[in-house]
């Protein structure tokens, strides 16, 4: 699970007199010039957007003059100025422990190893828990004396190392890396009852040659549904709109022993010109729902067969899916996305109402 810049700080308390929603975050440690004690400080971040933080940051000093962070803490909330404990600029988190700015690691691997050393002592003597340490690719040489330390990988990204140190003598605490990949499948009819089906070049050799609904895996911070619109365009060059996720399969031990989460959807095509994408695709084409159905592959997988079936149910009005409803939440005031069906229409008789998926005319993705 990556960290991000805005979750170098941890919410203390929440302010609630202004319309805007106002986060006071604490900081740990701060670097300081001499004959300047410490003062507890806080960094006020104000939510002015439905989406978007933008920082103002107060002063760091009561007398009015300004500092630029310079990498190393040399004044801290139990240290006298006679007697300075050089410690990693870190923050608190909401969990009894702490994140190292990454932006003021030592370059010398030297000074990093005695202040890491001082600071993991520091945070024990605190009773701080996990700690997270991130090193950018330009200080991979300070990896190993990490690791030295104490401290174990967690994950890696393009630029990063995120490594961890659990402080207590108990069992870890931590949560692990990002556990999941995203899959998607598309079933896409059209109005004469063919579904749009591809050949990949590049699958396993127990699929070779079989026509199948175009898949792929979500994107980076990509929604489901449109992740699934985007699939499908880049795979075959139809546009579409997504109407619901029908079903999910849930396996592991899959890609680099991760686990993997499938969605099945359902979307209605906007355009039926096929283009496919050359690279990934062989061939692609609008089949017959009764010979895709038919297809030896089909018929003896029962995976691939239930999936089948749950659509084409959902396409006859005799099952319902889940919609995507963008909503805020209050927890985290974020814009999210909710996937959950709708209420059933029930007629005067009290016989359900099950409408085409063609009723869908203004689908909203």
């Amino acid at each position: 699970m990556a960290l991000s810049r805005s979750q170098v700080w941890s919410p203390c308390s929440y302010s609630s007199s202004l319309d805007a929603k106002t986060l006071w975050m604490r900081h740990l440690n701060f670097s300081s010039k001499a004959g300047l004690k410490f003062k507890s400080l806080s960094v006020k971040i104000s939510n002015d957007g439905r989406n978007s933080f933008t920082p103002n940051y107060t002063k760091l000093f009561p007398t009015g003059s300004e500092f630029k962070k310079k990498g190393i803490n040399v004044v801290t909330q139990n240290t006298s100025l006679s007697k300075k404990l050089e410690l990693l600029d870190a923050y608190e988190d909401e969990y009894d422990g702490a994140i190292v700015d990454a932006e003021c690691l030592p370059t010398s691997a030297n000074a990093f190893a005695a202040i890491l050393q001082s600071s993991v002592s520091y945070w024990k003597e605190k009773g701080k828990k996990g700690i997270w340490l991130k090193i950018l690719e330009s200080q991979a040489d300070l990896v190993p004396i990490a690791i030295k330390s104490g401290f174990s990988y967690h994950h890696a990204e393009p630029g990063y190392v995120m490594l961890t140190c659990w402080l207590p003598d108990e069992p870890c605490m931590l949560p692990f890396t990002a556990t999941h990949q995203v899959g998607i499948g598309a079933f896409i009819i059209n109005e004469n009852k063919e579904v749009l089906v591809v050949k990949e070049k590049k699958c396993p050799l127990r699929c070779l040659g079989v026509w199948k609904l175009p898949t792929g895996l979500i994107n980076k911070s990509e929604e489901i549904f449109s992740g699934a619109i985007r699939e499908v365009k880049e795979e075959t060059g139809i546009d579409t709109s997504f109407l619901e996720v029908v079903a999910f399969r849930h396996a592991h031990n899959v890609t680099f022993e991760k686990s993997d989460l499938f969605f099945v959807c359902m979307l209605k095509p906007l355009s039926f010109e096929i283009a496919i994408d050359e690279q990934e695709i062989d061939a692609a084409k609008w089949m017959p729902l009764d010979q895709l159905i038919d297809q030896p592959f089909h018929r003896e997988d029962s995976m691939t067969k239930n999936m089948i079936d749950i659509c084409v149910a959902r396409y006859e009005g005799q099952y319902r899916g889940f919609n995507p409803h963008r909503i805020m939440s209050k927890f985290d005031d974020r814009l999210a996305t909710l996937y959950y069906g709708d209420m059933e229409v029930v007629e005067n008789n009290g016989v359900l109402l099950n409408e085409p998926m063609w009723l869908y005319d203004n689908a909203a993705f």
